[in-house]
């Protein structure tokens, strides 16, 4: 399954996200801090789903209500 999310509040445009077997296979992610995101791509790899919403979800970035971990999150549920 492919996962297209355009995330709100954050600087990243967007997510592309690849699931299978309800397992994150990858994450490509447009706009934000590309090294942060790439990390945090790259540490998702092979995560469960449900796994990575609860770590994710609810994370904020400075004074924001949300995150692109938290948007992460968000696009991610859209898979259950």
């Amino acid at each position: 399954m492919t996962i297209r999310y355009t995330p709100r509040g954050v600087c990243s445009r967007a997510f592309e996200i690849e699931v299978e077997d309800d397992t994150i296979q990858s994450i490509q992610v447009t706009g934000g801090c590309d090294g942060n995101l790439k990390g945090l791509s790259s540490l998702l790899k092979g995560m469960r789903v449900e796994e990575a919403i609860q770590r994710m979800e609810g994370i904020r970035c400075g004074g924001k209500p949300t995150s692109c971990p938290d948007q992460l999150a968000q696009a991610l549920k859209t898979a259950l």
